[in-house]
């Protein structure tokens, strides 16, 4: 009687430990308030909730990201990984069900050239593994959380491709407009060397001075080149992604589609990158649309549930299995056959593993600590890449005023001087500054518009827009 109460108090203990192997996570996930910066001003909604349709109103980029989406190689790559997390999570939840097999046997034997015997076996066999500690029930969740895992990768890509698209698409519009500026500043400047080559024949100006219009003039002819060639590039890396062989992209002017506000509606200028326009939500919202934080977080969940399953490995295993169907071999061959019929319940307990079973659970457990100070750091990145953002948004704000003014300032000044010199009151080289300083300021300018666009992009992006 005695040795019977503590058998059945060993058992009760056995019992209410393993319990806990079926605790299911709980999301550890935070952001701290100050995540995108003290000097950031939080509003009710952001950008993020937007969909790239929305964010993005230009038709023929909208069509260029469908058919990136639709045709790209890695998100259909990603797409057949979402697949087969969903083929390992169903096996997994068919682990509860018994297994049933047919395993016929038949057998010829014969002693000393006797007569042959025939044996034959027809059984099925059913197996049922009882889930008592949980190692089906954690590897089920463990199933379930690499499958979010893959379905958010493949938010990620999607957005990470909307993005790509999008750069690459306005950057063809300013390769198109300092293409612009160029073949303006072409014309314009082959003119003025023609006048120099007239003055000069006529005594006017030195020799030395259509050389140096002419050498700058070449130079213009050179970026010409150099801009083509850029515009090739792009259109080639827009069609890698595309998975399709080299073509020319269409696309509209600069500035004829707001990128992402009603108020920047027909404004090409700084409005389109004014701070105060960029909503960013709440730090808290990264934790909806960020995919690299809900990765983070459902890695935890993971590990969380190999360290479960590591824990269920101390318990015993127990395991119901049957065997019924017709056989003639019951000691002696008996002809007709008869009926067999077998059943068996198993217990494994582990005792000693040489040390395994104790190394699984510390490696379980350092991992999920390992992976718990990794979502830390995303969720930091995460606030510091919204931070870089919005301030590269607030730089072009703020260089786009003096861009605009420098170009209206050199563009007075080089038609000053130009009439200064042909009534012979300035010389070659003040032209030929005022030429080339006006050049620059309106590549410059509109490069900064391409960096204010990229900062939006890159700021709605990580806000966790581009998923939908």
């Amino acid at each position: 009687m005695k040795i019977k109460s503590i058998l059945i108090v060993a058992l009760l203990s056995l019992v209410l430990s393993g319990c806990g192997t079926f605790k299911k996570y709980v999301s550890q996930g935070s952001i701290p308030a100050n995540a995108y910066g003290n000097d950031v001003w939080q509003t009710e909604t952001s950008l993020a909730q937007m969909s790239w349709r929305e964010f993005f109103t230009d038709p023929l980029l909208q069509q260029l990201i469908d058919s990136v989406l639709a045709r790209n190689t890695d998100i259909n790559s990603v797409r057949i990984a979402v697949e087969q997390s969903e083929a390992s999570l169903k096996a997994a939840k068919l682990a509860y069900l018994p297994s049933l097999y047919f395993s016929p046997q038949g057998t010829l034997s014969s002693f000393d050239y006797g007569p042959v015997s025939k044996t034959y076996n027809l059984p099925l066999q059913l197996s049922l593994d009882i889930d008592a500690f949980g190692s089906i029930t954690n590897q089920k969740r463990k199933s379930q959380a690499v499958l979010k895992q893959a379905q958010i990768r493949e938010e990620a890509l999607r957005a990470n491709l909307v993005s790509t698209v999008a750069q690459q698409y306005y950057r063809l519009q300013l390769l198109d407009r300092q293409l612009e500026i160029l073949m303006a500043t072409d014309s314009l400047w082959n003119a003025s060397l023609e006048t120099d080559k007239t003055l000069w024949e006529n005594g006017k100006i030195y020799s030395t001075a259509v050389n140096q219009m002419e050498s700058s003039y070449l130079n213009v002819k050179t970026q010409i080149v150099d801009t083509r060639r850029n515009i090739r590039s792009v259109e080639n890396a827009i069609c890698r992604l595309l998975a399709q062989t080299p073509q020319h992209i269409n696309r509209s002017e600069w500035g004829s589609s707001a990128l992402h506000h009603p108020e920047a509606q027909g404004d090409t200028g700084q409005r389109m990158f004014d701070t105060q326009f960029l909503k960013t939500g709440v730090p808290a919202m990264l934790l909806e649309n960020r995919p690299d934080i809900r990765i983070a977080d459902h890695a935890i969940e993971e590990a969380f549930y190999n360290t479960q399953a590591a824990r269920a490995a101390f318990f015993p295993s127990i395991t119901l299995s049957g065997t019924a169907g017709w056989t003639n071999n019951a000691g002696a061959v008996i002809n007709p056959g008869k009926m067999l019929l077998n059943a068996v319940a198993s217990l494994t307990q582990p005792i000693f593993a040489r040390g395994r079973l104790l190394a699984n659970l510390k490696t379980a457990k350092l991992s999920q600590e390992n992976l718990q100070r990794k979502y830390v750091q995303t969720v930091i990145d995460a606030g510091n890449q919204v931070n870089e953002a919005l301030a590269d948004c607030q730089a072009a704000r703020e260089k786009h005023a003096y861009y605009h003014r420098q170009v209206q300032v050199l563009h007075e000044a080089y038609t000053g001087t130009h009439e200064l010199m042909d009534n012979g009151k300035a010389n070659y080289l003040e032209v030929l500054t005022a030429q080339e300083s006006l050049l620059n300021s309106q590549l410059s300018e509109a490069a900064n518009m391409y960096n204010g666009a990229k900062a939006v992009i890159a700021l709605y992006i990580a806000l966790g827009g581009g998923t939908k």
